[in-house]
């Protein structure tokens, strides 16, 4: 099945680096949204403190990933790709990462419980476990892996929903994006009619676990934020948005965090962020394209590379932060400068694991599978090619005069 069928749309082959390092501070956000769960600190008004002022930002930095996923994969979409091809490139991408963090977290998991968790193994191993509204099921292995049984229904589902949404019209693009939003919204609303149990005491607030899980957890309802990012994609390369500047737009998304701890809990997980934050994504590449390239210097280069081991650090900081805080003595508290020491000392060796990870698993994956889709690539008579997949499964090769990154690597998973 072709990929882009019925659509003529070329892909943007522009310098997207902004966009790449914006990956990181979403990030940053989940980790300091999972640093102050543990509880680092021993004087309990700065541990309030650090828990309110980062009460959401896990919530708001998986939103911006489900966003981005929907936008990139819509930028980089060919019409010469085919749905086998993209699949294995996008599997490529996250499931050696998740194979090795899942495999580590389990028996890490096992010694020290003395026995491996099996109801929640295979499900994770397999990225289904997103599907089971129960805590233990879609919180087990590496607990941030939940979100990537998200991404397997996005990629799945994107060549089907990129054949109808690459074909509505651009009168009625933005139609589609608000009603896409009210569906968002719409997710809490259906939640009420759920049981409201079990209860689970979350780190911003009480709710119960079935509701939590049809809100925040089920790829089902996730996939609405991935389909507002492929709109968006589709407004900003139709030129049907103005230029948005960056600085308000990041602080249309401030203002929704403010109001996300306002309102009911529910409708602070998802429904208040998606459409700031998607305004966001596209601010930021309105810069991108607008704004003459960066230099090529190691200080320009670091934003970039952040971005891109940005997935690595997603995948392992909440098992650092996790074993780390277990091997100071579980529970312990500290005081305040030991405690901002252990964070930062966190974050670092969480850094140098995504490194490894990126240039160890998923890089030579991702090249391997590239490699592999260039020999069995389908040649016509004359001898071209008729599907050349770029180092990532990225846009094809611009013109020489004018090689830029492939944007499509700006997908985390």
């Amino acid at each position: 099945m072709t990929l882009l069928a019925g659509t003529g749309a070329t892909p943007r082959t522009a310098r997207l680096e902004k966009l790449t390092g914006l990956r990181f501070i979403a990030a940053a956000l989940v980790f300091a949204f999972h640093a102050s769960v543990e509880g680092f600190f021993s004087d309990a008004g700065i541990q309030d403190g650090f828990a309110a002022l980062f009460q959401k930002a896990g919530w708001i930095g998986v939103s911006f990933f489900f966003v981005l996923s929907g936008f990139v994969l819509a930028w980089t979409a060919r019409p010469d790709d085919t749905a086998r091809r993209f699949w294995q490139r996008r599997l490529a991408k996250i499931y050696p990462n998740h194979l090795v963090t899942a495999v580590i977290a389990l028996t890490a998991a096992a010694g020290v419980s003395g026995a491996l968790a099996l109801p929640g193994a295979v499900p994770n191993l397999l990225l289904v476990h997103a599907w089971y509204p129960r805590i233990e099921i879609f919180l087990s292995g590496n607990p941030v892996s939940w979100s990537l049984a998200c991404e397997l229904l996005f990629y799945l589902s994107f060549p089907l929903l990129w054949r109808f949404l690459s074909r509505i019209g651009p009168a009625y693009l933005w139609g589609c994006a608000a009603a896409t939003a009210v569906a968002i919204w719409c997710v809490p609303l259906l939640a009420q009619l759920l049981p409201d149990g079990p209860q689970a005491a979350m780190p911003d607030g009480t709710v119960g676990v079935t509701r939590f899980w049809f809100v925040y957890v089920l790829p089902s309802t996730r996939v609405l934020e991935f389909v507002l990012g492929i709109l968006v994609a589709r407004i900003v390369r139709e030129g049907l948005l103005v230029r948005v500047r960056v600085l308000p737009a990041a602080a249309l998304v401030l203002a929704s965090y403010w109001l996300a701890c306002q309102v009911p809990y529910l409708f602070s997980l998802v429904a208040l962020p998606a459409v700031p934050l998607a305004l966001l994504v596209a601010a930021v590449t309105q810069a991108d394209l607008a704004g003459p390239p960066r230099g090529s210097g190691p200080a320009a280069r670091v934003p970039v590379w952040l971005g891109e081991v940005s997935f690595g650090f997603y995948m392992v900081h909440g098992l650092v932060l996790l074993y780390g805080h277990r091997l100071l003595g579980a529970g312990e508290s500290l005081p305040a400068p030991v405690a901002v020491a252990v964070i930062l000392a966190a974050f670092v060796v969480s850094l140098v694991l995504a490194w490894l990870l990126h240039t160890m698993v998923e890089q030579p994956v991702v090249r391997w599978t590239a490699a592999r889709q260039r020999r069995r690539a389908p040649v016509r008579r004359d001898g071209h090619v008729l599907v050349a997949p770029a180092g990532g499964g990225g846009a094809p090769p611009p013109p020489a005069d004018d090689p830029p990154r492939s944007p499509e690597a700006l997908s985390s998973s």
